[in-house]
């Protein structure tokens, strides 16, 4: 069973921009913090950012500035817009419902100098 897809990955030049989108079953979305994770080939898998359901948001340090994490409550998506984006942004960006531990299938996020 899917509880959580992510989309809108794909291949930009440095300094471009991506907007990634994440949809979760209603009561899903309504009741977690939804968060954002990646995982480069050969690293550990890192915090990007989060929103809890009231809106208070937090960023990796790496990405403060660059990208900005929105939900829209009436509507059941949530977005990572990400701009200024360098080659060390390259990796498979994860979706999470931080509450019931749901995480998305990844979508491939690469940047090229």
């Amino acid at each position: 069973q899917v509880q959580v897809v992510e989309s809108g990955g794909g291949l930009v030049q440095a300094g471009g921009s991506l907007r990634l989108s994440c949809v979760a079953s209603g009561s899903i979305f309504r009741y977690n913090t939804m968060g954002w994770f990646r995982q480069a080939p050969g690293k550990q898998r890192e915090f990007v950012a989060h929103i809890s359901n009231d809106g208070y948001t937090n960023y990796a340090d790496s990405v403060k500035g660059r990208f900005t994490i929105t939900r829209d409550n009436a509507k059941n998506p949530v977005y990572l817009q990400m701009n200024s984006l360098i080659p060390e942004d390259t990796a498979v960006y994860y979706c999470v419902a931080f509450e019931n531990n749901y995480w998305g299938r990844g979508t491939q996020v690469t940047v090229a100098s």
